[in-house]
Order: structure tokens, then sequence, then C-alpha cells
């Protein structure tokens, strides 16, 4: 074989390689490639979620029912305090000087009974001898009763003025740990329609609260006693728990969306929870165990326009030809699968149980089974990528 020959045949073979090549990189499929997951069996949990706020079981407002000038505190933030110990204390000049007056005249008060008695004993033998009226008697016989009267007056105004001036002394109502102190030294406080608050005492951080708002949507499936999970952000790869505590049955409508309060009871024996912390909180409302269960995905999928379909399928689904389908006789969603089979996409109809989003339960297969494949999403070629892109743009 000559050497031309063999030059000719090289690059013969070249221009076909390079054909092979170019054929390979270019040609595309006009078939509609899919994503494909399979029918299995596990746990499905389904959870309802909100957020909340921690907040001390019992938080009790310290305030004062006497005006007054602070003069010293004892207690500040954090600190552990007990019940009737004293947190602060009120300049109870003004209020000493009452209960002095008010003393003067529970003193005059007795005076004046002291002489209404005596005069009673005096009138009452000279009233059998004749020597006093009827009238004198009776006016005897009144500014005694008077005398009694005006010495149980000042008898209540020294006893009041003795409790105004003990409320100069603010004392803790109950043992925990003060949150907040709104008042300092020299700060003028008044006491009246409403109570002035001097402190928030937290009465045990040992166990908190949460607070949280479920839509209506929501709370149909929420029971005393539920377990709850929550987060905050402090801790983000802690998890807490916590137990329903109370379903409150007021509504909050706020921009036409009904919420209801639900109180959640956690244990905070580490001390790691904080008052004010937003929680965001789940609660398991339904679990179901080994269970039949598609890809959520599976349920959102529709078939694109230029999709095969099985003999006598639309894309909707429906069929003329076929029965009705056994899906939805038991309590359930409806739903639709398709599957690829030979002939082109199949739907596959049935009633759905609970979801925890990405699992959904199916009550109802119509011959659906394990290790069965479903269609989850159309996976779009890189020509059709950029012709969506396109459009994208246009719009713009």
């Amino acid at each position: 074989m000559t050497a031309s020959r063999l030059r000719w045949l090289a690059g013969f073979g070249l221009v076909i390689l390079i054909a092979l090549v170019l054929r390979s990189c270019f040609s595309t499929s006009d078939a509609p490639r899919y994503a494909i997951a399979r029918v299995d069996r596990g746990d499905i949990a389904q959870t309802v979620s909100a957020n909340g706020q921690l907040s001390p079981v019992t938080l009790v407002s310290v305030g004062t029912q006497v005006s007054g000038i602070v003069t010293s505190y004892t207690a500040d933030f954090n600190d552990k305090v007990s019940a009737g110990q004293v947190l602060m204390r009120l300049d109870d000049s003004l209020l000493q000087a009452q209960l002095t007056q008010s003393r003067a005249n529970r003193s005059s008060a007795q005076a004046t009974l002291t002489l209404a008695q005596a005069n009673w004993r005096r009138i009452g033998p000279l009233a059998s001898e004749g020597f006093a009226s009827t009238q004198e008697v009776d006016q005897a016989r009144q500014a005694l009763a008077d005398a009694k009267a005006r010495l149980a007056q000042a008898n209540a105004q020294v006893q009041r003025d003795e409790v105004n001036l003990s409320y100069a002394v603010i004392r803790s109502p109950v043992s925990g740990v003060v949150v907040s102190r709104a008042v300092d030294v020299g700060q003028t406080v008044t006491a009246s329609f409403q109570t002035p608050e001097l402190y928030k005492i937290a009465q045990d951080l040992r166990q908190m609260d949460i607070n949280a708002y479920f839509t209506e949507s929501d709370i149909g499936g929420i029971r005393v006693g539920q377990a709850a999970s929550f987060r905050v952000d402090a801790y983000p790869n802690q998890r807490f728990q916590g137990e329903v505590e109370q379903v409150r049955l007021n509504p909050l409508t706020e921009q036409n969306v009904v919420t209801y309060a639900v109180i959640i009871r956690v244990d905070n024996a580490d001390g790691l929870l904080l008052p004010g912390m937003t929680a965001y909180v789940s609660i398991d409302t339904e679990k179901r165990q080994d269970v039949l269960r598609v890809p959520t995905a599976a349920l959102r999928f529709r078939p694109p326009e230029d999709a095969q379909l099985a003999p006598g399928i639309r894309l909707d689904g429906s069929s003329s030809t076929s029965k009705k389908t056994a899906a939805g006789k038991r309590n359930g969603q409806k739903g639709m699968l398709w599957q690829q089979t030979p002939d082109g996409l199949k739907p596959v109809s049935v009633a759905l149980g609970i979801t925890d989003r990405r699992f959904t339960e199916v009550l109802v297969g119509n011959g659906l089974t394990v290790n069965d494949e479903v269609i989850t999403e159309h996976i779009l070629s890189a020509e059709e990528v950029a012709q969506k892109g396109m459009k994208f743009r246009m719009r713009d």
C-alpha cells in the first residue's frame, strides 16, 4: 500500500470521527425527560408551625398605692428576692405627718367621749329627782352617742394612715427573680387611677410559657397534652421540648386572618431560656407509621404540552375509556400521580392522607405498590432553559 493511499484513508477516518463527535454534541432528542422517584413505606408526622414569645409562667407587676419620692432601693435587675422582702422605700414625711394629725384627732375624740360619759352619769340622778328636763336628758344621750361615733371615726383614720405609712415601704409579694426595675432614686411616683409599675418579678424561671398564635386552619389538630418542639435564635442548633398547656378560645383577627393563642409549657431547669426570646414552634398533630407514601413533588407534577401520553389519556389525566377509580372512597384528599410506560405517560388517581411536606401518605393507590416509579418533575433541556430565559427577558 502506497504512502498516498495511507494518507487518504487516515484523512477519511478523521473526517468520519469529527462528524460523529459533532453529531453527539449538537444532536438533541425531542422526547421530554423526567425525574423519577420510587414509592416506599415509612413514617410520616404532620406538623403545624408558628412563632411565639417566651415568658415566665407567673410575672408579677409590683406597684405602689401611695405617692412619694424614691429614697432607696435594695433589689436590682436579676436579683433573687423572697416574699415580704423590702424592695424600695419612698419618702414618708407627709405620711408621718398625716398619722400624727390623725392620732391627735383621736385623742381629742377620746376626751370628748370622756366628758359626754361624765355628763350622762350626772344627768341621770338629776332627772330622777326632777331637777333635769326630758330635753336635757335627750341632749346628754345624743352627745354621748356622737362622741362614741367620733372616736370610732378617729380610730379608723389612724388605722388608714398607719396602712398608708406602711405602703411607703415596697415589699415583694412573691419569691422570684427581678426581671425589671422601672424607677431610680430621686424619682417621684404618683399613685392615681393607674398604679405606677416599679418592678416586674418572675415567680419561677425554671418553667416558662410560650404564647404562640396558630391560624384557624391549623388549630383543629392541636390538643392539650400534645408534645411540641421549638428552637430559639440564641441556640440555633438545639431543639427544646414542651407540652401544650392550653388552647385559648378567644380569637385574634389581624388583616382578616384569624388566629388562636396556644400556651406551651416549657422546662427551663438549666436556665438557658430567657424571657422575651422568640420561639419557632412545631407541633406534631398526627403521626402515621409504616404507611405507603410518595414524594410530595410527584403530586405537583403535570405533563408538558409535548408529552407523549398513553392512548386515550388527556393532559388533565382524564380518560373517556377508563372506569371510575376507587380513589376518594375513603376519607382523604384526591391527588394524581403520573407513571412512565412504553405507551406513554399514564395517570394514577390516589386518595391522600397526611403529609410532612416532603412525603405524602397514600390511602388508596389503585394498584400502586412499593418500588413503583412515579414522575416528580420534567427535566428541561439546555435549549428549553435558554428559551424560557429569553421569554423572561422579553417580559422585562
